[in-house]
């Protein structure tokens, strides 16, 4: 139960219930998950691609990879997805291949096992363990595994901060240094108040999981750029927990800063990475000192 007394939500958690539903600040989610399912499989039916790559042992432990477009040593976007830790896959995720790649990145869509049936501890060690396979591997695919942008949406901008998050690098084989920068998108970064909502009802999070699995608390030693950015509609606590991370990030003395995109909401938002004139990618692309494709 979300509650643990199975009192009556008080009006408190009635509120926080209400700012972490992501779903209800869109009158349908269906045409926007249709459109991640579609402009995917268009990618990964017209583009050079590797698809389901493992790098694990489990079946969901699996890569889509898209080849940059002439250049055989280049930048790694790297992608995870959100859905509240429960939803959407790899599959879904490939989108932003054909703008990215055209622009001289490769591309990689990470896939991850789902809640309840995982922990979440179990997804965020997925999720390092995809990294540091792409660092290690990506040679043999157009990247460069010491130039990797490490981006996600909500669920997934949450994985991506504990991508960033400092302790677990070395004992996975993988070098911070080789992080070129982050885009987080309507991330979670202090997940200690989803432990009082309906989201636990899937998550199971005790306080401690919550804490430790909060990028927040968690920030590096050294860090590379980030860029953040939410949907104009969202809700304020969805709006704050970017707005704190990138304020802790910078007080820290790392890169960082809020791009603004009118007119998006939280699950379009990411949609905007396929389109080459975005605030979005244009930010990346200077990030990365790449020009993009002629115009």
């Amino acid at each position: 139960m979300t509650i643990a007394n199975d009192a009556t939500p008080t009006l408190a958690q009635a509120e926080l219930d209400l700012q972490y539903n992501a779903r209800a600040t869109v009158p349908d989610i269906a045409p926007m998950l249709r459109d991640y399912a579609t402009l995917s499989a268009q990618a990964r039916s017209t583009l050079p691609c590797a698809l389901n790559v493992s790098y694990g042992e489990h079946p969901d432990e699996t890569l889509d990879i898209f080849f940059a477009q002439g250049n055989a040593s280049a930048p790694v976007f790297i992608y995870l997805h959100g859905g509240y830790w429960r939803l959407l896959s790899k599959d879904d995720s490939g989108f932003m291949a054909p703008a990215l790649t055209a622009a001289g990145m490769t591309v990689v869509a990470v896939n991850y096992s789902l809640a309840p049936a995982v922990s979440l501890d179990r997804i965020v060690d997925q999720t390092r363990r995809a990294m540091a396979w792409v660092q290690n591997n990506i040679g043999h695919y157009h990247g460069d595994g010491q130039k990797l942008i490490i981006s996600g949406s909500s669920a997934g901008g949450h994985l991506g901060g504990m991508v960033l998050a400092r302790g677990w690098q070395a004992s996975y084989g993988f070098d911070a240094r080789g992080l070129a920068g982050a885009v987080l998108l309507s991330g979670l970064f202090d997940i200690t108040p989803l432990v009082n909502t309906h989201i636990n009802e899937w998550m199971r999070l005790s306080p401690e999981d919550a804490r430790r699995n909060s990028p927040l608390f968690e920030l590096p030693d050294n860090g590379p750029p980030l860029i953040v950015s939410y949907g104009s509609n969202e809700t304020a606590t969805f709006k704050q927990q970017s707005k704190d991370f990138l304020a802790a990030w910078k007080t820290k003395g790392f890169k960082g800063e809020y791009v603004d995109m009118p007119d998006t909401n939280h699950f379009d938002l990411v949609l905007h990475l396929n389109q080459p004139d975005s605030p979005l990618v244009q930010k990346l692309l200077r990030l990365l000192g790449l020009s993009g494709p002629p115009r």
